[in-house]
């Protein structure tokens, strides 16, 4: 069974409510009937009913079940406007002000509604860039407790791959974060391992990523890595964790003999954490589309309840990953 297959059968255990806000986007309207034809949760959409009924239509799609929110009709809005204020009023948030971005912008309303426990995780970023999500994400809903850093990953499915959790990986942060230092690298560790252990269900094995292996090479960029390994050995003993790895050491075997021998990590790794959002980015979409991985995200991790982010590029084949695993997260909160 896929990977993405499990986790829509773990969604479907314990079926939770996802609100969608991005109704004007088709592949979010097939993604939502996919969602409810499968069981996998249950489905609010903000906007328009009539408009985005007839958007099902001209796309052919069934979307009976679904449970359409219009701000400007809503008996709730009133509430969610003092949701909003009372979240944002030291930062000078109005009523007045709370009220015209419900109005206008979807996203929010869908976070807000998250916030009111009318909804248990939002999904969203298919029409919108990752900022647009994240903003009033934190805004509302704060970073879970404990959490030092929010930041962002993705779960690759490689078909065929010998490596990883039988070709199952966690990459991070491929994102949010453009230039982590050492202290939120080895932050975004911990936070990683937590989400691999609940959404892939095997023990985190974690690689700090460098363009170098054990010292083979000298730069600042790798003294930022071999930092991160030193503070995440000091804050969090608990996790599975070495670097600085180049990619062939963390998960090739017969490299990691030659490169890093001794290592607990090397050539066994399936959380990757990578030194800066370029490698990050660079390297899933590489795998993604040379090595035609599934790739689901990009999920956000440290936010106190799931609201996740999509890539513009993604299908609707993604959302529906992305739902199924936002329900899962929910179902661990």
């Amino acid at each position: 069974m896929a990977y993405i297959d499990i986790i829509k059968e773990k969604a479907k255990e314990d079926k939770k409510t996802i609100v969608m806000p991005e109704t004007n986007d088709k592949r979010t309207l097939i993604a939502a009937a996919h969602v409810l034809e499968e069981g996998i949760a249950d489905i609010i959409m903000v906007g328009n009913e009539e408009k985005i009924m007839d958007g099902a239509r001209w796309l052919e799609v069934d979307l009976t079940g679904v449970k359409v929110i219009d701000p400007e009709r809503t008996d709730k809005l009133d509430t969610y406007v003092d949701v909003l204020y009372e979240a944002r009023k030291n930062k000078g948030m109005t009523p007045e002000r709370a009220r015209e971005i419900l109005l206008s912008d979807p996203l929010t309303f869908g976070v807000v509604m998250v916030k009111a426990n009318d909804a248990d995780g939002m999904v969203a970023g298919a029409c919108h860039a990752t900022a647009d999500v994240l903003r009033p994400s934190l805004q509302i809903l704060r970073t879970a407790p404990g959490v030092k850093l929010v930041s962002a990953f993705f779960i690759l499915d490689v078909p065929n791959c010998p490596y990883g959790e039988n070709g199952t990986f966690l990459f991070a942060d491929c994102g949010l974060n453009q230039d982590p230092t050492s202290e939120e690298l080895a932050a975004i560790a911990d936070t990683s391992a937590k989400s691999f252990k609940n959404l892939v269900g095997a023990k985190p094995i974690i690689a700090m990523l460098s363009h170098s292996t054990k010292g083979s090479a000298k730069h600042p960029l790798v003294d930022k890595v071999v930092r991160a390994v030193e503070i995440a050995h000091e804050e969090y003993p608990h996790l599975t964790l070495d670097g600085e790895l180049q990619t062939d050491a963390a998960l090739v075997p017969h490299v990691a003999k030659s490169k890093a021998p001794g290592s607990e990590v090397a050539g066994k790794a399936n959380v990757l954490i990578f030194p800066n959002l370029d490698c990050g980015n660079i390297g899933y979409k590489l795998v993604q589309r040379l090595g035609g991985a599934e790739a689901y995200g990009p999920m956000l991790q440290g936010i106190a309840k799931p609201v996740n982010d999509l890539s513009r590029g993604c299908s609707w084949q993604d959302i529906v990953g992305v739902v199924a695993l936002t329900a899962v997260q929910a179902q661990l909160i």
